[in-house]
């Protein structure tokens, strides 16, 4: 198998297995018991607290909470903002966003809230004078991605940051899940208040995340129980969970390998463009403005549905956009929001690459892609 998907998940390193390991076996204490048993599994989630807040650059590690991933962490971001500041109804976020940002904020004009949706050009990227205009005395949160996960492109969420800081009282919260691993960030070199990540993004085990708190920030409790997580999100911590998700955070701290990544994506993504007619590459050129992973990449009057049936075929994974959206069989959100004509986002592609790929697979997918491409070609003439 040829695994071209780690946007949507990646292989859990070896390493992490075998940090999980021992609390599944043996060392299966409470880490809340006052016993040297349960001393020893705190010791884990803290340690794996301080690798998650070295990954992120936060400036203590008790601004890292824990969660079960991405979307908890999206959601408590937003809607623990709104209700910790109850007399602002305005909200500001972009149209790209990921469906756990993007939905809820669909749920809150539902429900008698304002958003303003900020546009993206072809390129995909935002206008900072417009979304500073955008910003208003009521407004309650700022909500901006570091990296869309369909196209990989980066947002300046430094700049908007400060932006947002210089022009209002709105809280900035930045979904970093497709960005953790494979960029680095300084989060105490910023203004941001409120960042997402998910360890199955970066090798670890699905079902672990973190939502980094700024110190000094009020952020109501999640779930209402025990005193875990500094009495903001209670229930009995999943200590193998989180000793993998520190295993894969001290791994992903490295990121040499991405320079190799880099090498393999750009490699792949220039010769698909020289070698088959009609594709075109989906945002902007510019490698400094994207993840090092990532390439989606239209094949205009083919089905990217019927593409990736035949890759599947050939033992090769990729998605035709977010695997959060796989099933609904309609033109991505994100490349609509990008005015990428319908010819041209019904035969899209994204190619993810992961710190485990190879320059044979790309070779190798190099070699079939031409070839499928050529067939369904042929078979709609």
């Amino acid at each position: 198998m040829i695994y071209f998907d780690n946007n949507a998940t990646t292989l859990p390193a070896p390493e992490v297995f075998e940090a999980m390991r021992p609390f599944l076996t043996d060392a299966y204490g409470n880490p809340s018991s006052a016993y040297g048993f349960g001393r020893e599994a705190r010791q884990i989630v803290e340690k794996s607290r301080e690798s998650v807040a070295s990954l992120v650059g936060a400036r203590r590690a008790d601004e890292i909470i824990f969660t079960s991933g991405g979307t908890e962490s999206d959601n408590w971001a937003i809607l623990g903002t709104l209700e910790a500041s109850p007399e602002k109804k305005h909200v500001v976020t972009t149209r790209v966003e990921h469906e756990a940002v993007r939905k809820l904020c669909e749920k809150l004009e539902r429900n008698g809230f304002e958003v303003t949706w900020l546009d993206v050009d072809e390129d995909g990227a935002l206008d900072l004078d417009v979304l500073a205009g955008s910003l208003r005395a009521d407004t309650a949160l700022v909500s901006v991605m570091l990296a869309n996960n369909e196209t990989g492109i980066l947002f300046p969420v430094a700049e908007i940051a400060g932006l947002v800081k210089s022009r209002s009282a709105a809280a900035f919260h930045v979904d970093g899940v497709n960005a953790a691993g494979k960029i680095p960030i300084d989060l105490k070199t910023t203004e941001i208040d409120l960042f997402s990540l998910s360890g199955h993004k970066f090798h670890g085990p699905k079902g672990t995340g973190a939502l980094y708190v700024r110190d000094g920030l009020r952020l109501p409790p999640w779930l209402i129980g025990g005193g875990q997580e500094r009495a903001r999100r209670a229930g009995t911590e999943a200590v193998h969970q989180l000793a993998g998700l520190g295993k894969a955070a001290e791994l992903a701290a490295n990121f040499s390998p991405m320079d190799e990544v880099f090498a393999l994506r750009n490699r792949l993504e220039n010769e698909i463009l020289k070698k088959i007619p009609n594709s075109r590459l989906n945002g902007t050129p510019d490698y400094a403005k994207r993840l090092p992973n990532t390439a989606s990449i239209s094949f205009e009057n083919t089905n990217g549905e019927a593409i990736l049936a035949r890759l599947d075929a050939r033992g090769v994974c990729v998605s035709t956009g977010s695997a959060c959206n796989a099933e609904n069989h309609v033109a991505s959100a994100v490349l609509a929001a990008m005015n990428v004509p319908y010819s041209r986002a019904m035969g899209a592609i994204r190619f993810s690459l992961g710190r485990y790929n190879t320059a044979a697979e790309v070779d190798e997918v190099l070699h079939i892609l031409p070839e499928i491409v050529g067939e369904l070609h042929a078979l709609a003439a």
